[in-house]
């Protein structure tokens, strides 16, 4: 059974009145538990819970994360190498109507940018790209992982969905993680929100993660993109996605990230704002549903807010991060995605951990890890 199978056992509306009509008093039997159930994790979704309830849920998250990570938190940086795309997205800053400087990498550049975040001391990239097959297709991304790679341990690529032959083409060529958000599992919505080009298949980008996982990816992160749709919903199905990974593909790391709209060109307005106190709340549920699971911020949210959210279940962040191609070499955020909201340098975000009592991670994966001695 695939996910696609196990959301229909979850309809929205249904989702959402477990979420608005769970009571305080179900709220603190739950927060007494050990593990928490789906159902569970839907009514620590209220909005309405109090101050009281989620400094609980707080402790907890920040005690289970303790317990399963220690102090660690894993740094990574973004690598844009294109920003072409095909697609219609409402929301992106990529979108095929926008007017910004499209440019994908060449792979001088490309390795150019892998040594500087080298440099930085950056040991796990995220390679992105739009949708455009004929400037950044599979083959360009094999070419461009077998450079970036002498660079790094790690290599994770969110970019357009693939086949599970052409994920185990990336495989090989040394991408050991995907990141790949739905967006929104308001399949209605995606259809609005995405009127044209490649990515308008819902049901095609729903799998991917697990043809990823079929593949053989190490790391599989998902998430939804908070303020396209229902909020609420939107938390529910990105955790129900992720425990589902979990599951059958257990040798996985499983990430969830939960990015909020930035401003991007385009001029996209949120319908569906999510404040600071509900992304906190969003983060505690999750680490208490999905105690082994990664959670990832990016510097999509501010320094103060990121600074507050560390202690709750965080495991991994980005730091001193460039949304346009070629940005790093060319100190340069012209043709960006979207405007990053922490602009602090990775060398102050490792001041940052080690003054609160973390240890920042760097490196903690090699494909060489795989690798037989004889």
């Amino acid at each position: 059974m695939s996910f696609l199978d196990q959301i229909k056992d979850y309809p929205q509306a249904d989702v959402l009145e477990t979420i608005v009509n769970s009571t305080a008093v179900q709220i603190d039997h739950i927060l007494n538990q050990q593990r928490i159930s789906v159902d569970d994790f839907a009514r620590l979704l209220n909005p309405d819970m109090s101050a009281e309830q989620l400094e609980r849920m707080a402790l907890r998250a920040q005690q289970i994360t303790r317990q399963r990570f220690g102090r660690t938190i894993l740094l990574y940086a973004p690598l844009y190498l294109s920003n072409e795309c095909l697609n219609g997205c409402l929301y992106c800053g990529f979108n095929a109507e926008n007017e910004l400087p499209r440019k994908t990498l060449n792979f001088k550049e490309v390795e150019r940018e892998a040594r500087h975040l080298h440099d930085q001391g950056f040991r796990h990239l995220l390679l992105l790209t739009g949708e455009a097959p004929h400037s950044a297709n599979v083959d360009y991304l094999e070419q461009a992982v077998k450079i970036v790679k002498p660079y790094c341990g790690s290599i994770s690529i969110e970019v357009f969905p693939m086949s599970t032959d052409d994920y185990e083409r990336m495989v090989a060529a040394g991408v050991d993680g995907l990141t790949l958000y739905q967006e929104t599992y308001d399949r209605q919505l995606y259809s609005t929100l995405h009127p044209y080009g490649p990515k308008s298949d819902y049901e095609y980008r729903l799998l991917a993660p697990e043809r990823a996982g079929e593949a053989g990816m190490r790391r599989i992160g998902i998430g939804s993109l908070l303020g396209l749709g229902n909020s609420l919903s939107d938390l529910f199905y990105s955790g129900l996605h992720a425990r589902y990974l979990m599951k059958r593909f257990w040798k996985t790391l499983v990430t969830l990230s939960f990015p909020r709209l930035r401003p991007a060109p385009g001029g996209f307005t949120p319908q569906h704002v999510v404040s600071d106190r509900q992304l906190t709340q969003f983060i505690c549920a999750l680490r208490l549903l999905l105690p082994d699971a990664g959670l990832v911020l990016s510097t999509r949210e501010s320094a103060p807010l990121r600074d507050n959210l560390l202690p709750l279940g965080i495991t991994q962040m980005s730091a001193g991060s460039c949304t346009a191609p070629g940005g790093y070499g060319e100190h340069s955020d012209e043709g960006g995605q979207f405007r990053i909201n922490d602009d602090r340098s990775p060398a102050e975000i490792e001041q940052l951990l080690r003054a609160s009592g973390y240890d920042p991670v760097w490196k903690d994966w090699d494909t060489a890890f795989l690798t037989s001695v004889e």
